[in-house]
């Protein structure tokens, strides 16, 4: 059975890739994350990268759509992995392979670390904004 779902049709209001989410909305060790992904295929995470709008242990998660559009899913380790074990289905891995994005994306994870990271130590109103947002929804977060 699968664990995540496939991505979103657009990526969230929130998400980490957009390149229209203010600076500063995640933690800055979030947003280090998403350098991992552009490293050489064997050098990647094997883990899939989660949309942050659900509880880790959701059981409505989903793969993060801003991952899926920036990263090129045929050369993430971790989809590979993922199929392989059979945690993704088949219906999920395709959509990935086949995922673009409606929306404008940083061009790679160190654009979007770059430019997430740039304000947190003190970030905008409307970052502040968004983090109310989401320590609502979403029950596992400390702030």
């Amino acid at each position: 059975m699968s664990s995540l779902r496939r991505p979103a049709p657009r990526p969230c209001k929130s998400c980490l890739y957009r390149r229209d989410v203010p600076s500063g909305v995640w933690a800055h060790e979030e947003y280090e994350k998403l350098r991992r992904y552009d490293a050489p295929t064997v050098d990647q995470p094997p883990r899939l990268f989660q949309c942050h709008q659900t509880d880790a242990d959701s059981t409505i998660a989903r793969i993060c759509a801003g991952w899926a559009g920036c990263h090129d899913s045929a050369h993430l380790l971790a989809l590979r992995i993922a199929i392989l074990e059979g945690s993704i289905d088949e219906t999920t891995y395709q959509a990935m392979l086949e995922y673009e994005s409606s929306v404008p994306l940083f061009a790679s994870g160190n654009e979007a670390a770059d430019h997430g990271q740039a304000d947190t130590n003190d970030p905008r109103d409307d970052a502040e904004r968004l983090v109310a947002k989401i320590t609502r929804t979403r029950r596992d977060l400390t702030t």
